[in-house]
């Protein structure tokens, strides 16, 4: 017995309510967020001018740590002098967030596995290992974070900063907000490495990613 093959069509579930930032602050625009990152001087010029780099490894996984909260990045490092913290403020597109508020969470390290592009901590959760009780956020990808300005630094480094960040936001090459790529077929967007599929339809020969939401095969008629 053989089956002819005419296509499909789905519905995705994109827009449907999910658990996401609490509202705090409304958004700059869709899913874009202030934001900020406690780094030291030199890893600072470092960031600026290169961009981010996952981490690898902390309390959510690998990722970017940041937070709303401008309190909890001045905090940062915690072990270094105040002449060698600095404050990044940062423009974030968060995408798709997953809370994270308890001790052992079961997806604790495995939300950007899941779907997810950012793990949440909310403020006062009372997880043993946010002593502070201030949000913590770790995004995935490094190039949804964008470093826009200088929201604290030593007045010895704040001008040169300041100056590095003008500059970054001026080069034409540099990528804005770290819009996710998008499938030419499909036009959803993909995740970091990890290119959709896409092969010839098994009847027409059209070229098809299978996560499009309609197919429907021209050899049918």
């Amino acid at each position: 017995m053989s089956l002819r093959f005419f296509g499909w069509e789905v519905t995705y579930d994109d827009e449907s309510p999910r658990l996401e930032l609490g509202a705090s602050q409304q958004p700059q625009d869709k899913g874009i967020y202030k934001m900020y990152h406690g780094t030291s001087v030199a890893n600072a010029r470092l960031i600026i001018t290169n961009g981010f780099q996952q981490s690898s490894g902390g309390m959510l996984g690998k990722g970017v740590y940041v937070s709303r909260d401008q309190k909890k990045a001045e905090r940062y490092p915690l072990n270094n002098n105040p002449s060698d913290k600095v404050a990044l403020e940062l423009r974030v597109r968060l995408g798709r967030v997953k809370r994270i508020d308890t001790d052992n969470h079961p997806m604790q390290y495995t939300w950007s596995t899941q779907g997810y592009d950012t793990a949440w901590v909310p403020p006062n959760c009372g997880m043993k290992a946010v002593p502070s009780g201030l949000e913590e956020d770790c995004v995935s990808d490094p190039q949804r974070v964008k470093v826009v300005g200088i929201a604290k630094a030593p007045n010895t480094v704040l001008a040169e900063l300041q100056k590095l960040v003008a500059d970054s936001l001026t080069n034409p090459s540099a990528r804005d907000d770290g819009a996710p790529d998008a499938c030419s077929l499909c036009k959803r967007k993909t995740q970091q490495g990890s290119p959709h599929i896409k092969q010839p339809c098994w009847g027409c020969g059209q070229n098809i990613c299978t996560l499009m939401t309609k197919h429907v095969c021209s050899a049918s008629n």
